[in-house]
């Protein structure tokens, strides 16, 4: 799903919360749908940064692929501390077709050392075989040096490890060029409200377009748009 034929066609997958968004999004003609761990997380009533039980997420990414017919990636963030063979039986057993793993401690706000996080994808990535896409996140614009050298590096070694698609969340727009051109697999771009439009983001090279949480953000300034309209 990931290959094109135009530059300016990118896979597009909103990031969903629930049953009920799946089902809009899902009705709307997308082809596959990713969930938000920051957006579930609120749903249930914790906080983003793996606050949220694992029981809870994989309970919540199993209602999400069984009101919908497309398939559905899931965001688990950094694993919640299961091992590779626990992430992947729990993410086939809630019906998940792949899944985000970010390189970041969110106890710490740090990126992890980056070999020591490559031998632990590969682990997950031999669990997985061919029954899961791993989008490796890279959160060195996040948390690192912001730099396209070590973006870069990280995704290469990830891709060695047995990643299927590198996410360089946060990658400036100018930049992106830059990584996808020096990475030899599928590059994940993040599409913010007042950024480049999913079209433009393919154009610069993205060959996959998630949004994060700002759908489930845009959904609860509709509701309070609402709430003002009763008051």
């Amino acid at each position: 799903m990931h290959q094109r034929e135009e530059a300016a066609s990118p896979l597009v997958i909103p990031n969903v919360w629930d049953a009920v968004s799946a089902r809009v999004f899902a009705g709307a003609g997308h082809a596959a749908l990713a969930t938000s761990s920051a957006a579930v997380a609120a749903v249930l009533g914790h906080e983003d940064g793996g606050h949220t039980p694992p029981d809870e997420m994989f309970a919540a990414i199993a209602r999400i692929t069984r009101a919908v017919d497309v398939p559905v990636t899931a965001d688990i963030e950094d694993g919640y501390g299961l091992s590779p063979r626990e992430i992947v039986e729990r993410l086939l057993e809630a019906g998940a077709v792949g899944c985000n793993l970010e390189d970041s401690d969110p106890a710490t706000g740090q990126v992890k050392d980056a070999d020591r996080h490559a031998d632990w994808l590969a682990e997950v990535s031999v669990e997985a075989g061919d029954r899961l896409v791993v989008n490796a996140r890279i959160d060195t614009f996040l948390f690192g040096d912001g730099s396209v050298e070590s973006a870069v590096k990280r995704a290469r070694r990830y891709v060695e490890a047995g990643a299927d698609v590198v996410y360089p969340i946060l990658a400036p727009s100018e930049l992106l060029p830059d990584i996808v051109a020096c990475v030899d697999c599928p590059v994940n771009a993040l599409c913010l409200p007042d950024g480049p439009t999913p079209a433009e983001l393919g154009a610069l090279g993205a060959m996959r377009v998630t949004f994060g949480h700002t759908l489930h953000r845009r959904a609860t300034n509709a509701l309070l748009d609402i709430v003002s309209d009763l008051a």
